[in-house]
């Protein structure tokens, strides 16, 4: 599938309609989220893995991973409404994936790759945290994910308490627009870095 293919593809899948400030509901920009799903070919690539998208919100990451090929998908996230929005999104994508509502905490199980955009804990201190904790256990090949760039020290720290690898580390470009009632301008730049993190061994 051509990028631009699948851009126009992710950019279909709706945003939450009532986004939560405690939860961090951040719809991941259909670029981005194209830039993160292309990340995973330093990984082996998305076709004929299985994909776990934590804090899959109305699954863009999940359906796009579906899309270029891979299976099982499943996605979880914790607000019951968007898991209703995303199963409906991935049927008319003309996909498969599995979504639980669920927070990521009682999360049991694994994939090859862990594909997601955790809440950068902008809200919440240390919210983050869980979602790379659950990550880096549940990750058999790789994890790609978005985070602030201020939380490069502490990911770092992460993957080497793990015995992962940090294979890439880039700034990509990030404008959050006015999302919830404390948002007074119309868009803020952010700093964010897209990861891709090895956490199995070599092929």
């Amino acid at each position: 599938m051509r990028r631009s293919e699948l851009v126009r593809s992710l950019a279909r899948v709706p945003s939450p309609p009532r986004p939560r400030a405690s939860l961090e509901q951040v719809v991941t920009p259909p670029d981005r989220a194209a830039d993160l799903l292309e990340s995973a070919t330093t990984l082996g690539g998305l076709a004929g893995q299985s994909v776990l998208d934590l804090g899959s919100g109305t699954g863009r990451l999940s359906i796009g991973a579906a899309l270029l090929g891979a299976a099982p998908v499943r996605g979880v996230e914790v607000d019951e409404e968007l898991v209703g929005l995303a199963t409906t999104a991935a049927r008319e994508a003309g996909v498969r994936v599995e979504f639980l509502a669920s927070d990521v905490r009682d999360f049991r199980g694994s994939a090859d790759l862990v594909l997601m955009n955790p809440p950068f804990g902008a809200q919440r201190r240390g919210a983050d945290r869980p979602f790379w904790d659950v990550a880096m256990g549940a990750a058999r090949v790789g994890v790609c994910a978005f985070a602030l760039s201020e939380s490069r020290t502490f990911i770092a720290r992460r993957a080497v308490a793990r015995s992962a690898h940090v294979v890439a580390t880039r700034p990509v470009p990030w404008e959050l627009p006015r999302t919830f009632a404390h948002h007074s301008r119309a868009r803020v730049p952010l700093g964010v870095d897209l990861w891709t993190i090895r956490t199995g061994p070599e092929p």
